[in-house]
């Protein structure tokens, strides 16, 4: 049997900031009882349930009374994301300009009500603690402190993969260490394939590291829950992950999805590794989400990335198949020749941090980096996100959570007459 820890808020002190997203603050933490270091991922309850995910491909909307309440309501710039509630629904509301023109397009998404509710996320959080794998951060417990829920986790000391790009690996990682770091967390996805279960938001910045080289997948600071429940038998129709991420299947209402949407992102996570930034990141996230759809698969440029190998490009050509019946299964791609060649984390990942400021020192330092960049913009808050984002993405941080496509809670489109 496990080590039992404990629900009482009082034995754990808070030390420092070391992640963050739209619903949660994740903090270094020291565990009282036993002096252990851990990490305490503390989630706003009252803000999750406005920060659902909802999906921006109901269409274009032809008006109404709805409308003239929404116009009322908000002054709307040419791009723009709001929600906002109407009998008792939550809502997402986007314009932006189409293509240059003066044509705008409008988004309208209800979210059932049915999901997203409080006991949903604690029953999230407690199937956490079920997770049993070397290559995945389990959750040691969970409870609630007043209006926020805690999640206390091992403490990954270096921080993710996305961090450590943004930090010293602006251009992405060599090969050796991409092949290790993906080797450990393909493990983790066919562990929780094999166990029916889908972690819908692959990515770098959900990649962990350890000071001594271990690899583990989470989802630090950006959604409620980690993983989805459902039967492995049925495909889901739920829209949910982080644009330049999710597969085309994903975006497309009506089609469904199974565990190939991960070996998707898994890839695109590969070509993030190689570049320092995923593909298309660049690009405001409604125009991502379009490029998906209907450009060719991204990958690795026979000519431009000769610095990889031709095994590398071929797995990443395997993940990035828009047919997802045509993508390989999580065990299928271990047994590929490039991960049968990689190096031992302890070998290869270990080097990546070596020298480098403790975690929450980077992550101090980043803040104070960001809020200064920000501060020397003359312009509307929206602007300034927008700016934000785009200088991250060229330095190698793909930060494109602007609208929260993160909490795996049923989202149901309805194009409003």
């Amino acid at each position: 049997m496990g080590k039992i820890y404990s629900l009482n808020p009082n034995d754990y002190m808070l030390l420092e900031e070391v992640g963050f997203g739209a619903s949660a603050t994740v903090y270094r933490a020291i565990y009282l009882p036993s002096n252990e270091e851990v990490a305490v991922k503390c989630l706003d309850l009252d803000r999750c349930g406005s920060n659902l995910l909802v999906s921006l491909f109901a269409g274009c909307w032809d008006g109404g009374d709805v409308e003239d309440l929404i116009v009322n309501l908000f002054e709307w710039r040419s791009i723009e994301c709001r929600r906002f509630i109407w009998r008792h629904c939550l809502f997402l509301y986007v314009k932006f300009e189409a293509h240059g023109s003066d044509c705008s397009e409008y988004s309208i998404a209800e979210v059932d009500e049915e999901f997203g509710s409080v006991d949903d996320i604690r029953r999230e959080a407690q199937t956490m603690t079920l997770i049993d794998h070397p290559n995945i951060i389990k959750a040691y417990c969970s409870f609630v402190v007043d209006c926020n829920l805690w999640v206390v986790m091992p403490f990954m000391a270096e921080g993710s993969c996305l961090h450590l790009m943004k930090i010293a690996y602006p251009e992405g990682f060599e090969e050796s260490a991409i092949g290790s770091i993906l080797k450990e967390t393909l493990k983790a996805l066919e562990y929780l394939h094999r166990h029916g279960l889908i972690h819908r938001d692959v990515k770098a910045g959900n990649i962990l590291m350890d000071s001594n080289g271990e690899v583990k997948l989470a989802d630090f600071g950006v959604s409620a829950c980690l993983f989805d429940r459902g039967d492995r038998q049925r495909s889901r129709n739920t829209f949910v992950g982080t644009p330049c991420w999710m597969a085309p299947e994903v975006l497309q209402p009506g089609t469904g999805y199974d565990f190939k949407a991960d070996i998707w992102s898994f890839g695109i996570t590969a070509l993030e590794l190689a570049h320092g930034h995923a593909p298309f990141s660049k690009y405001p996230p409604m125009k991502v989400l379009l490029m998906t759809i209907q450009n060719a698969p991204p990958g690795l440029d026979y000519d431009r990335d000769k610095k990889f190998s031709k095994s590398f490009k071929e797995m990443v050509a395997m993940c990035l198949v828009k047919d997802q019946t045509k993508r390989p299964t999580a065990e299928k791609l271990l047994k590929h020749p490039f991960f049968k060649n990689a190096k031992p984390p302890e070998l290869s990942v270990k080097k990546l941090f070596a020298d480098l400021p403790p975690l929450w020192k980077r992550v101090k330092d980043l803040q104070v980096k960001d809020a200064a960049q920000l501060a020397l913009k003359k312009m509307p808050s929206a602007e300034q996100e927008a700016i934000s984002q785009i200088g991250h993405s060229r330095k190698g941080q793909s930060k494109w959570n602007v609208i929260d496509l993160s909490i795996p809670f049923f989202a149901h489109v309805h194009k409003l007459k």
